[in-house]
């Protein structure tokens, strides 16, 4: 089986898996890393999402051999110690999560969203945004990205 190299949430892992192996099953059955999560498998709920090399991806449809050599980051990479991520604490700010299963997709998509545009995202930016929720929080998470955009 081949050995693939990459960087997950500034940690340089090795794993031993088929070159399709999803990354979402590397990082959750290999690594044990829960945060994203298993939603349809087809990239379209994404409950997966992670950053790599800081590009949104949807982990379920990343295979182990196209996250070689790069850099993963996933929900538990965000915090510094004991202090959240600005756009973490805005969702705990703005009590956001109600059952909390797309919540990590929902937080690192938000992420890549306010690198990418900053303070300057815009309501039609948000709208952008294709991750569901199947508790229907999408107000408060507008409110959230708002805040964690004045606080980056």
């Amino acid at each position: 089986m081949p050995k693939y190299e990459f960087t997950v949430n500034g940690k340089d892992v090795e794993v031993d898996v088929p070159a399709e192996m999803p990354l979402l099953w590397v990082l959750r059955d290999r690594l044990r890393i829960t945060g994203p999560k298993y939603g349809c498998g087809v990239g379209v709920c994404r409950a997966c999402t992670c950053l790599q090399d800081d590009e949104e991806v949807q982990t379920c449809q990343v295979t182990a051999e196209k996250a070689d050599g790069t850099e993963i980051t996933t929900i538990e990479g965000l915090a510094e110690g004991d202090e959240l991520h600005p756009v973490q604490q805005a969702w705990l700010d703005r009590d956001v999560a109600q059952c909390g299963f797309c919540q990590p997709g929902q937080i690192m998509t938000a992420v890549a969203l306010l690198n990418e545009k900053g303070d300057d995202v815009t309501d039609e930016d948000i709208d952008k945004i294709e991750n569901v929720c199947r508790c229907g929080t999408y107000g408060r998470i507008r409110q959230a990205i708002k805040q964690a955009a004045e606080n980056m």
